[in-house]
């Protein structure tokens, strides 16, 4: 549908084969094809030819697998296709090239490091027998792929292109290529261009004769690690004989539907009545580290509360006691027929999804499957074997299970150091006297049984007649001082499903930070009371969502029509008999504690909530909402604010897909019967106002929470005025221009960081632009960043001064044919109209409007414009979120000194938070400030009138 072409690439080797001498070879190698070819040897030459035509590209490396691919405008695919395939028959790979694009790798791998499910990975990979690739290192950084290999004199060049030449060869790639051309004129420009990619006969690498790589004494203990989140988690693995080639049957798939069940019956819905944990995954992932052709994993991780982690014996005792449940009564076929009916709705009626995704998957499917079978071996569940079942099940035995158990409790406790993240951890022997509990005599747990027949599943298809005159765009059905319905029949997609989108917008949330922490404890409480009984129907297909707006409640159901109501029903059931007991209460409350933590702690969300809690005028930060929430709540202020929050409502709501105009009304009525609310007093805004920044350079600083975190964030935001729509366009023309330079500049040469970007902003309605680059604290200080982003946007104003004519309407028609682009799916349609809806706007034709002012608008507006913002009269702030950088660390390799906190007191450590520096137009650190000092200065800010935000 779309009118971008795509294509993938997957040449089946990965890091398995790294040599022993250079961890990360394989990963350091998928970047460096990508630098320039002998046809094309421009470095970037490929990122700036897709940039011009709309289009984005990917690679990434698997253990035994690597994939390539890029999505373009069609007209340009043929051309793209061309250069694109000279990495894979003669990729430049330059010596100065090879020393700077280490340091993306490097940085790729420090932005990986402060996250927990990498760290675990890591961990998990290094109980592997000696030599095993399992414990590879296989992300690589500047020390394997630098700094040791200079000491041992290892020549990375040669041993970079001696790897390509052995290893991408075309016997064992797979292509697949989407575009609209008819099937002979692809297969023809395939053959064509592809036929030169080198083919060197030589055996495919194999690593199946390397099995059961966790036999071994470090296998089946106990973990227990330091997190960097604030988060107790409990993992339990078993290491399987490969299950690839079962394919048909997907038994792991089988069995973690049954133990990732949340419905009556299930180890969750237990576990959630004990007030012991919070959420559950069971089953395996299908990456190349869960699943290979050495092993299979199948591994349970549940979130535990404080008291859950206290009794996580009994936690996986509950656990051992359903999977000997599930092997005593044996593989059913009832079960086995629902899941592959569900999986065969949802295959059946499937939404498109974006060209670029299905091709990667299709090549990789190429490599997995046959031929047959290529479109949908990873989707279907094609039989019933019993056998295949239970044989997976009979190893899922305590005796074969690793535990590994996650807390900040740890610290301290903790010797043993995981080599490459640096993660603490200890490990011991499983307690004996539970061990046998578990084996010897495992008793039956009347409260576990398998779950029962599905109300939910959609088994009528049929679609609608229309009972209103088809509109382009949504239309108000129904509209009063308590509510209001935009509603769309869909005409496109025909497919029997629809979308419910509802905002419930309350004046009461915005009050204070107590209130807005009151709320969130709210929507999470009701998502907890929610979880048991629409579980169901999660199962079946029918998706619903739950969010915390900063002015209401949204709530967004979508799926088969046909049983959707009953879904939508049963939330504004819950909603209008909101409670919480003190448990539940308590549990949620620490854990949203935790939610804030663990949300500061990332370099890139405590940049967005100091830059916002300046431009926004009355928004609570996240620091605030903390302290409000460790201040103490009782569950008699949540029930006193729910009757608050329900008490004066009004209620705005799309609804789009398969439903008749007559049906979608009663969604409105539904929610104004059940709630038996008043309307407002007065209209409540659903954006912030926003300050207007003086004209000068403020300079926000804040040192990141997570010690031994290097990462620092650096953003540059320049601001424009409240938003008109040619203006906007005007920006995205500018970022679409600015974005193959930024990377060239700031990553490419300066080799500043992993990600750099420029970004439109619209802040509640007002405008700006923005270039953000993450970087090291131990490489980078952030006012040199900063310097460098400058010097950037020095550059690029020149080059934009002498941009041509033909290249600026390249880049015009460019995006306006991204604009003009049709929807792939109902979803996508559905989106942009909601935010018109939620925002209040309701330009519904925005897109066509936007390319009405794009082919309106000359190259000298946008050089006057950019010149304009960037001038003496710039309104300018930046926020630096400064990394721990080397000195700071109490040793070599990043020294989580405590990960995220030292042992005093969080609120203490909180109080890093307000030493925000906020200066003007001074490189160096000022004396700390508080957060009442930048509330003050903003005080003082004019703000832009409130406005519906026009044409």
């Amino acid at each position: 549908i779309k009118d971008s072409s795509a294509a993938a690439l997957c040449v089946g080797v990965g890091s398995f084969c790294d040599p022993a001498d250079l961890p990360g070879l394989a990963h350091f190698l998928e970047h460096m094809v990508f630098m320039g070819s002998e046809k094309y040897p421009s470095e970037n030459g490929f990122d700036a030819f897709l940039k011009k035509h709309g289009g984005s590209d990917n690679a990434s490396t698997d253990c035994e697998r690597t994939v390539f691919q890029f999505d373009v405008q069609r007209k340009s695919f043929k051309e793209a296709l061309d250069r694109w395939a000279q990495f894979f028959i003669c990729p430049l790979m330059i010596r100065d090239a090879i020393d700077r694009e280490v340091e993306a790798v490097d940085s790729e791998y420090q932005l990986a490091k402060p996250s927990d499910s990498h760290r675990k990975e890591m961990l998990f990979g290094s109980l592997a027998k000696p030599g095993h690739p399992m414990g590879k290192f296989c992300w690589g950084n500047a020390q394997t792929l630098k700094q040791e290999p200079k000491k041992k004199k290892i020549n990375v060049y040669k041993r970079l292109r001696a790897f390509w030449k052995k290893h991408y060869s075309a016997h064992y790639m797979s292509l697949a290529v989407q575009s609209k051309e008819k099937l002979d004129t692809l297969e023809e420009w395939v053959r064509e261009i592809f036929s030169k990619v080198p083919n060197n006969g030589l055996p495919k690498p194999d690593f199946s004769d390397l099995p059961d790589p966790f036999d071994t004494p470090a296998f089946n203990k106990l973990y227990r690690v330091v997190p960097v989140r604030k988060v107790h988690a409990l993992n339990i693995t078993w290491a399987l004989p490969p299950q690839e080639k079962y394919y048909r049957v997907k038994p792991l798939h089988y069995i973690s539907w049954l133990i990732g069940h949340e419905g009556t019956g299930s180890i969750l819905s237990v576990l959630r009545k004990k007030c012991w944990a919070l959420a559950l995954f069971g089953g395996n992932s299908e990456t190349g580290f869960d699943q290979n052709t050495t092993y299979s994993i199948f591994s349970i991780s549940i979130t535990l509360t404080d008291e859950g982690f206290q009794n996580f014996y009994q936690v996986t005792q509950l656990v051992f006691q359903y999977l000997k449940m599930l092997q005593t009564l044996g593989p059913q076929q009832r079960i086995y027929e629902e899941i592959q009916k569900i999986e065969a709705n949802e295959f059946h009626y499937q939404e498109q999804i974006d060209p670029i995704e299905y091709v990667e998957d299709v090549c990789e499917n190429m490599q997995l499957f046959p031929k047959e079978d290529f479109l949908t071996g990873d989707q279907l569940m094609f039989e019933f074997n019993p056998q295949v079942i239970s044989a997976a099940l009979s190893l899922l035995t305590p005796e074969k299970a690793n535990l590994m158990l996650l807390s900040p409790e740890h610290e301290g406790q903790c010797p043993l150091r995981e080599k490459w993240f640096g993660t603490q951890y200890s490990v011991e022997d499983i307690q004996q006297n539970w061990m046998e509990q578990w084996t010897a005599n495992l008793e039956f747990n009347i409260d576990l049984h398998l779950p029962a027949e599905n109300k939910f599943i959609a088994t009528d298809f049929t679609l609608k007649p229309s009972d209103c005159p088809d509109t382009e765009f949504p239309v108000q059905i129904a509209n009063s001082d308590r509510g209001c319905l935009w509603y769309k029949k869909d005409n496109k997609f025909k497919i029997p499903k629809a979308y419910i989108r509802f905002h419930i917008i309350s004046p009461v949330i915005q009050k204070s930070a107590k209130n807005v922490v009151l709320f969130d404890l709210l929507v999470n409480i009701l998502g907890h009371n929610l979880a048991e009984p629409a579980y169901e129907a999660e199962v079946a297909q029918l998706d619903y969502k739950l969010v915390a707006g900063e002015h209401g409640l949204v709530i967004k159901v979508k799926g088969f029509n046909h049983k959707l109501p009953l879904l939508f029903h049963l939330i504004i059931d819950h909603l209008a008999d909101f409670s919480a007991s003190p448990d539940v209460f308590s549990m949620f409350s620490e854990q949203l504690k935790k939610t804030y933590f663990n949300i500061l702690i990332k370099p890139e969300k405590l940049s967005k909530d100091v830059r916002l809690l300046i431009l926004e005028h009355s928004r609570w930060s996240m620091v605030e909402k903390y302290q409000a929430l460790s201040a103490g709540l009782s569950s008699d202020d949540l029930m006193e604010f729910s009757r608050c929050f329900r008490a004066q409502l009004f209620a705005e709501g799309l609804v789009q897909g398969n439903f008749s105009s007559a049906e979608s009304v009663q969604f409105l009525q539904y929610i104004t019967e059940k709630l038996q609310f008043t309307k407002l007093p007065a209209e409540v805004p659903v954006m912030f106002q926003v300050v207007e920044l003086p004209l000068k350079h403020h300079v926000c600083k804040v040192k990141s929470l997570n010690k031994g975190d290097a990462n620092s964030e650096v953003t540059v935001y320049y601001q424009s005025g409240p938003k008109n729509l040619k203006e906007y366009t005007l920006m995205e023309l500018l970022v679409m221009h600015m974005e193959e330079p930024c990377f060239d500049f700031l990553r490419t040469k300066e080799t500043l960081g992993y990600h750099v970007y420029p970004t439109c902003r619209n802040t509640s309605g007002v405008l700006g632009f923005s270039v953000t680059v993450e970087t090291q604290a131990t490489k980078f200080n952030t006012e040199l960043v900063e310097l460098k982003i400058e010097e950037f946007l020095t550059s690029f104003g020149e080059k934009l001064s002498e941009l041509t004519e033909d290249a600026f309407n390249t880049q015009v028609t460019a995006l306006v044919k991204l604009k003009e682009c049709e929807d792939t799916h109902l979803g996508e349609e559905v989106d942009r109209n909601w935010s018109e809806v939620v925002t209040q706007q309701y330009v519904f034709n925005r897109l066509n409007k936007e390319i009405d002012a794009l082919r309106q608008m000359s190259r000298s507006e946008l050089v006057l414009w950019f010149q304009e913002h960037r001038g003496q009269k710039s309104r300018k702030l930046s926020v630096h979120v400064v990394g721990f950088g080397a000195e700071e660390n109490d040793e070599e390799g990043g020294g989580q000194r405590g990960e995220g906190h030292e042992d005093a007191e969080e609120d203490s450590m909180y109080g890093e938070v307000s030493k925000l520096s906020f200066l003007q137009a001074s490189p160096k650190m000022a004396p700390a400030v508080s957060i009442m000092d930048i509330q003050a200065f903003i005080k003082n800010l004019p703000l832009f009138p409130y406005h519906k935000i026009l044409e």
